[in-house]
């Protein structure tokens, strides 16, 4: 992923668990019973005998209820009762969050912020059984991690991962998780945004994150958002929002990064992520007059390369501030139009390896060319 060097508005961008944030543990929720909200013995008596009456007098109701509903609540109740055997509740010392089975030999996916330094992590499963987990990976760049359990063959279910190129923003979605420690809670929404961007480690930005209105809460943090397919299309990470609750603004990392970096974590304890070596900033309607090219023209104007790095030896152009000479545009990799730098992050991340050559199109000098550069592995940010 690139360092971008165009300004970014930050808001108030809450980290769904406060494992990863000075160790405070998660308030439970409280509830009180109702024998103790004040109501003495006759006022309850009066009440359930005045209330049978009523209920004895009263014609049965004829509700009709629209078909369409009774098909969406039942899809809402077969995702809940496929899925929540895969969902599971992360356990700390000084927090919680939560997790899906990724596959039925223990592999447990959470959140990296949600596991990362923690001294014991418990798992508790649907059914109230628990498990201690070690941890195998975390990957700081992607908001991913992995931990595993010693679970008896075939008492696991792995959760199918969907296309998260294929979503759609209005398309229903389903969170399973542990708000507030309340286990196996189903929320819904849509999908409200798509390509977001989201603060990663450093410098750095995780691409294509997935935007939802369904309640996400302290808790929820490494849980599944689905389709209702019950297919994982995002691993839930933060909220935005000024106050510590869901304000219907969820973000949540997208089931093809879960699919490029869990097999890393699991593999290698870590994730390389390939790594260009620029910084730019989007070509606009005055900076395309400026260089006189069509005002309709867009792209990524190339402000530096980074020395050493991979378009540094490719030969990609950044701008010299001394002479005044702009640097390349690129305006496509691999035939894919790139319009916004977004689009060249998210192609990068999910489209690409450490190792492998891209070829990019770029506009030097009012010229299209082509260069090839072969992908690096990103530095640490640190």
């Amino acid at each position: 992923m690139q360092i971008k060097s165009k300004s970014i508005v930050i808001l108030a961008v809450f980290i769904l668990l406060l494992a990863a944030c000075g160790g405070l543990a998660e308030p439970q929720a409280k509830f009180e019973p109702i024998s103790q909200m004040g109501l003495s013995d006759n006022l309850v008596d009066t009440a359930v005998v005045q209330t049978q009456a009523a209920q004895s007098n009263s014609p049965t109701p004829n509700i009709t209820v629209d078909s369409s509903l009774l098909e969406q609540e039942n899809a809402f109740i077969q995702v809940y009762e496929q899925v929540n055997p895969s969902v599971v509740h992360i356990g700390l010392v000084d927090g919680q969050g939560s997790g899906f089975v990724f596959d039925e030999s223990g592999y447990i996916v959470t959140n990296n912020h949600v596991v990362a330094g923690a001294s014991s992590i418990t798992v508790t499963f649907h059914d109230g059984s628990q498990l201690d987990a070690k941890l195998v990976g975390t990957d700081p760049d992607s908001d991913l991690a992995v931990v595993k359990v010693a679970a008896k063959t075939g008492t696991l279910q792995a959760l199918p991962l969907a296309n998260s190129e294929q979503l759609r923003v209005g398309q229903i979605v389903v969170a399973i998780g542990s708000p507030f420690g309340l286990e196996s809670t189903l929320t819904t929404g849509v999908i409200s945004g798509l390509n977001r961007t989201f603060p990663g480690n450093g410098s750095y930005t995780i691409p294509d994150i997935i935007q939802t209105d369904a309640a996400i809460n302290p808790g929820n943090s490494g849980g599944p958002l689905l389709d209702l397919q019950g297919r994982l299309i995002g691993v839930n990470t933060a909220i935005e929002s000024p106050v510590r609750g869901s304000s219907g603004v969820g973000f949540a990392v997208p089931a093809n990064i879960v699919a490029k970096v869990i097999p890393q974590l699991i593999n290698g304890g870590a994730a390389a992520h390939p790594w260009l070596g620029i910084s730019g900033s989007e070509l606009s309607a005055q900076l395309a007059d400026s260089f006189n090219l069509d005002a309709e023209q867009r792209g990524i104007l190339v402000s530096s390369v980074s020395a050493g790095g991979p378009a540094d030896r490719a030969g990609l152009r950044g701008a010299n501030l001394q002479t005044n000479v702009a640097g390349d545009i690129i305006v496509g990799i691999d035939d894919q139009p790139v319009t916004e730098f977004d689009h060249l992050l998210g192609y990068i991340v999910q489209h690409t390896q450490v190792g492998q050559t891209v070829e990019l199109q770029v506009l030097r000098n009012g010229e299209l060319i082509t260069v090839d550069v072969t992908m690096g592995e990103r530095p640490s940010s640190n």
